[in-house]
């Protein structure tokens, strides 16, 4: 019996299917967060958390539609192909879902810019600008400049040997100049004082939260991770995702569960002990609640 693991690299993760096939992790730094991967051909709607700094999504092979919304809003339809990215400087979360229109695997690049080093970029670009700073939403646009610095991403990341943390921060300082330069509002909120989880944090706390599904809830250790008190991580923390972390860390359990009982051969009282639920009634109740059928009948 072969049993899938599922790991966490940011919000994102918890809701998209997919592969990751390469991080920054062992060169990261506050100033920059980059990650690549392959994409399921058809995502129905899920959430994308927002976060303190701006996301960068790059398409690096394929093409698809992507939709986009806010909650309860009409979806924006965009069609992308390789070279094409997006800009996102949303405060709150918002869904998205696609479907992939080649025949070639849809694989992106995930790419998180600090706010410090953005700030440094603007101050130096834009000396006069003195109220709020922001950076324009792009869906689906396409900047040589920037497909140029995207791919010695690519490169670094993906080439085999030990990536360089200096050549990586020296990538991202070039990229946060140039966005500075060309894709500035004024009129939007201002980016440094935005009040949500940075991306690193948020991707710290996600990464614990997978490791400990089996175990219970512990809003104090999830705090420490973010390095904040409990009141401001579970207000920033809610305000990143949509959910309290209690319900996430519930949400991230059902995710791993229905795994378990699509992909492996593992019984159902197995499955909810694999999750944390020692009791497989409670485990049951839980799975109804959030998935809205009964274990066994999900499997079915």
């Amino acid at each position: 019996m072969q049993i899938v693991e599922r790991t966490s690299a940011t919000g994102l993760e918890s809701h998209i299917r997919g592969q990751r096939l390469a991080a920054s992790e062992d060169v990261f730094s506050n100033d920059v967060l980059v990650q690549i991967f392959t994409r399921e051909r058809i995502e129905q709607s899920f959430v994308v958390p927002a976060v303190a700094e701006p996301l960068i999504v790059w398409v690096l092979c394929g093409s698809a539609t992507i939709e986009e919304r806010e909650p309860g809003k009409e979806w924006l339809a965009s069609e992308v192909t390789k070279g094409d990215f997006f800009l996102t400087t949303s405060a709150v979360p918002y869904e998205m879902r696609w479907h992939v229109n080649s025949a070639e695997p849809f694989v992106v690049m995930h790419i998180y810019l600090g706010l410090p080093l953005l700030e440094r970029a603007i101050q130096e670009t834009h000396k006069e600008v003195t109220g709020a700073i922001c950076l324009r939403e792009i869906s689906g646009g396409r900047d040589e400049a920037l497909s140029v610095l995207f791919e010695q991403f690519r490169v670094e990341l993906t080439t085999q040997g030990e990536s360089s943390p200096l050549l990586m921060q020296g990538i991202a300082q070039c990229i946060a100049v140039h966005l500075a330069r060309r894709y500035l509002d004024t009129q939007a909120d201002n980016i440094v004082q935005r009040n949500a989880l940075p991306a690193f944090k948020l991707k710290r706390v996600l990464n614990a939260m997978e490791r400990s599904l089996s175990e219970a809830f512990c809003l104090g250790d999830l705090a420490v991770e973010a390095g904040m008190s409990e009141y401001h991580f579970s207000r920033l923390f809610k305000r990143a995702t949509g959910l309290s972390p209690s319900r996430y860390f519930i949400r991230l359990r059902m995710t791993k569960a229905r795994q378990l009982l699509i992909e492996t051969d593992m019984s159902i009282i197995d499955a909810g002990l694999e999750v944390g639920y020692s009791s497989a009634s409670h485990f049951s109740q839980a799975f109804k609640r959030e998935v809205g059928v009964l274990p066994s009948h999900y499997r079915k």
